[in-house]
């Protein structure tokens, strides 16, 4: 635990510096809306590149990474499927119920990756979140359309933004560097190398920035179902698949980290535009970002 606690410090520390600073209206004007932007598609492919084009991972680690990543998909799925019969929310309240409970922070997991597990932790988890996010964004509109959907969701949309998210072009072309070994000029790698140590605490900054504490006035039973499935459940499950499965080692531990991170704050646009829940999303979102201080080395220094 001493050890978890010490490497995600200064993951949390950061956060919270973002959201101060944001309070305190630092530097002003509309920095922090820009300064998201920048890293989400400057920094972080950036960083995706740098640092899986340098990784030497062996070709199963593709294939387990994606089978126990559908798999806890899919997992939680039936599982929220379950509690609504019991719940009965409605189709918007179910809705952010569903994103908060099955979508994770990419900023944070990365970062907490790096600092975790190193290099080759880092690498592994950019690889499950190039995976995760297109199987996320397709399962989250797919309920939307079910559940809570005012207007037809275009399928051309949705590929395109799949196939445009900079996560992801940063991902396959890491990838692709490292499976042909194309190595990095020096030139190159004196670019991408500060631009790639920027990008995680920046991204995190960022996070803290977008918390809406004000959201979180009245806890209600979504929000603590969602986070307790979240927060809690989730890694607890992943683990059983995990064992279900014969899977061991810096996988598993890149799943169980995935699976206990807050929700995405992505999802709050989503709602919005969608037709969710867009006040218990951003509930749900700053509320998680908040107890995942607390559960996450609670549920690392368990599982792993």
């Amino acid at each position: 635990m001493p050890v978890v606690v010490q490497a995600l410090f200064p993951v949390f520390v950061l956060i919270m510096l973002g959201h101060v600073l944001r309070r305190l209206n630092f530097p002003g004007g509309d920095f922090w809306p820009q300064a998201e932007r920048f890293t989400y598609y400057i920094l972080f492919p950036a960083m995706l590149v740098f640092k899986l084009g340098q990784a030497r991972l062996p070709a199963s680690a593709y294939a387990d990474t994606a089978l126990l990543i559908v798999a806890m998909l899919l997992a939680m799925t039936a599982v929220l499927v379950v509690v609504q019969l019991f719940w009965r929310w409605s189709g918007p309240v179910f809705s952010s119920v569903y994103q908060g409970a099955i979508r994770f922070n990419s900023y944070v997991g990365l970062a907490a990756g790096g600092m975790l597990l190193g290099d080759d932790g880092l690498s592994l988890t950019a690889i499950a979140v190039a995976i995760m996010v297109p199987l996320l964004n397709l399962l989250c509109i797919l309920m939307f359309s079910l559940v809570a959907g005012q207007d037809k969701v275009s399928v051309v949309q949705v590929l395109r933004a799949i196939v445009t998210n900079p996560l992801i072009v940063g991902s396959v072309l890491g990838v692709f560097w490292s499976w042909f070994q194309i190595g990095f000029h020096p030139l190159l790698a004196g670019i991408l190398a500060p631009l790639s140590n920027l990008a995680l605490p920046m991204g995190l900054m960022t996070v803290g920035a977008g918390l809406q504490l004000s959201a979180l006035r009245g806890a209600s039973a979504p929000f603590l179902v969602s986070s307790g499935l979240k927060l809690l459940a989730f890694p607890a499950m992943v683990v059983g698949l995990a064992w279900a499965l014969g899977m061991s080692g810096l996988l598993v531990q890149v799943a169980v980290l995935l699976a206990a991170l807050p929700t995405a704050t992505s999802a709050y646009i989503l709602a919005r535009q969608l037709g969710g829940d867009a006040s218990l999303m951003a509930g749900i979102i700053s509320g998680q970002t908040l107890l995942a201080m607390v559960t996450i080395p609670l549920i690392l220094s368990l599982f792993w």
